[in-house]
């Protein structure tokens, strides 16, 4: 039955093209323990990686709408190497947000996870902050993305959380860019993949874009499951967008007990 779920999530992920197209870490390095402990873990019930996620709030994650195809059951923090269980802390997920418009590369792919029980702050659990200003889509600014996704095109995800510095690209030319491939929806910042060997791939969907430390963007999509860069940028659901909408979420959620 083990082998059977991994042909058929790999059967999911391949027909779902676009939508789960973001994911591992290209030309990376792994992380230094103790730092981005924000970084959230999306596991299957056979405790395998399919997706990333951020910690907001002890007990919210947010993460991608199209991750909730992926069948995940529970979320681990507070580790980067997802092999030392002895670490880890598992959290169950109690209830799943995904905004009432997501469609993958289409537009709003955005979910918040309420989990089960509060995680954190603690030595080795951090939230990380909002954007609290409009992102300049057009600034050449240098961020980082991480995950545990692929490190080379059909590849496989690594137990080492991994970091990569990437640059925003101007969203005229990322639109410019992906004309013949896909029209790019609303709300989104794209950055790495194009003009660089720098970026995500399958795997990492749902981490974010941090941009001098905070989560600004949500992992979305590359081009195909293609890792091979340069390519198109990559494109990343843009956060200060969705304010409104997470704020709305969090007013209607209750605390952990």
């Amino acid at each position: 039955m083990h082998a059977l779920h991994k042909f058929l999530l790999f059967h999911v992920l391949t027909c779902l093209g676009l939508n789960a197209d973001g994911s591992e870490i290209i030309n990376g390095e792994i992380v230094e323990e103790g730092s981005m402990q924000y970084m959230v873990s999306l596991q299957n019930i056979y405790k395998e990686h399919v997706c990333g996620g951020f910690l907001i709030r002890e007990d919210v994650v947010v993460t991608a709408a199209h991750c909730n195809a992926l069948r995940f059951t529970s979320v681990v923090l507070g580790t980067h190497d997802l092999k030392k269980k002895e670490k880890e802390i598992r959290r169950n997920i109690e209830q799943r947000y995904i905004h009432d418009k997501a469609n993958g590369p289409n537009g709003n792919d955005i979910m918040l996870l309420k989990l089960s029980q509060g995680a954190g702050p603690n030595d080795r659990v951090k939230t990380i902050p909002l954007p609290t200003s409009e992102m300049n889509t057009n600034s050449t600014e240098t961020c980082s993305v991480a995950g545990w996704g692929y490190t080379i095109t059909n590849g496989g995800v690594v137990d080492d959380l991994r970091v990569v510095n990437v640059s925003i690209i101007e969203l005229q030319d990322c639109e410019k860019q992906w004309r013949r491939a896909h029209n790019l929806p609303a709300n989104i910042i794209c950055a790495g993949g194009y003009n660089t060997t720098k970026g995500f791939c399958q795997g990492d969907s749902g981490g974010p874009l941090v941009c001098n430390g905070k989560a600004v963007g949500v992992v979305s999509f590359n081009r195909r499951r293609n890792c091979n860069y340069p390519d198109l940028p990559n494109v990343y659901l843009d956060l200060y967008k969705y304010l409104p909408w997470i704020k709305s979420i969090l007013g209607d959620m209750k605390h952990y007990e």
